[in-house]
């Protein structure tokens, strides 16, 4: 069974380590602020000019006035410190990210993505995105393993416009967690009740399956 926006989220948390910034991107990667494991401290980063994301806020505590990049209401932890977005773009173009969870339209063999522009479609533009692959070393993408068409969104080559080239190391899917090691996605875990065959039909991109592939728990 495919896992959940909520699971991908979850799953992406268990990469999280003590003394981490991190910055999530639009879409399930802000989710991640509702799964921070206990018992460590992270700072997150929203690249509009907040440091010190907390979970998504309940009615009771919304402030409308305090947004991530993507518009959606959010809470600050104590210690947050909020600044315009030229410093925010300083922080991590500095290279002082510790991880970055970003979504995707599409990811090759090679590393690299294409997460910012379809064509024909209308698309916001870049964003912060081709910021974030440049100055971050460890990038996580999050997306579902096909399209809403059955096409696979790993593939040998990248077909759209790309955001960065040569990466993307960590792929987390609906059906999977991948790592891309010599050309490959290198299939790590699998989705509760998900078959490798399943994975490998819908993995247009050379897919390595080790003899010790487990299945993910929540």
């Amino acid at each position: 069974m495919a896992l959940t926006r909520e699971q991908m989220a979850q799953r992406v948390a268990r990469e999280l380590q003590d003394g981490y910034y991190v910055n999530l991107g639009i879409g399930i990667p802000t989710l991640v602020a509702n799964y921070v494991p206990a018992g460590i401290d992270v700072m997150l980063q929203s690249e509009n000019g907040l440091l010190g994301m907390g979970e998504f806020p309940t009615e009771a505590t919304v402030d409308a006035d305090m947004i991530n990049a993507g518009k959606q209401t959010v809470t600050a932890r104590v210690g947050a410190s909020i600044f315009d977005s030229a410093t925010s773009f300083a922080m991590i173009r500095g290279g002082h990210v510790d991880l970055t969870v970003l979504g995707a339209f599409e990811v090759d063999v090679r590393g690299n993505i294409a997460s910012w522009m379809i064509p024909g479609k209308l698309v916001k533009g870049m964003g912060g995105a081709m910021d974030l692959v440049a100055g971050a070393e460890n990038i996580i993408v999050v997306m579902t393993h096909a399209s809403k068409d059955g096409e696979s969104k790993l593939l040998p080559a990248c077909t759209l416009p790309l955001t960065g080239a040569g990466c993307i190391r960590k792929v987390l899917t609906d059906l999977a967690w991948l790592e891309i090691i010599d050309g490959a996605f290198v299939l790590r875990e699998r989705a509760p009740g998900v078959s490798i065959e399943e994975i490998r039909a819908k993995t247009a991109g050379k897919l390595v399956v080790p003899e010790d592939v487990v299945e993910m728990t929540f």
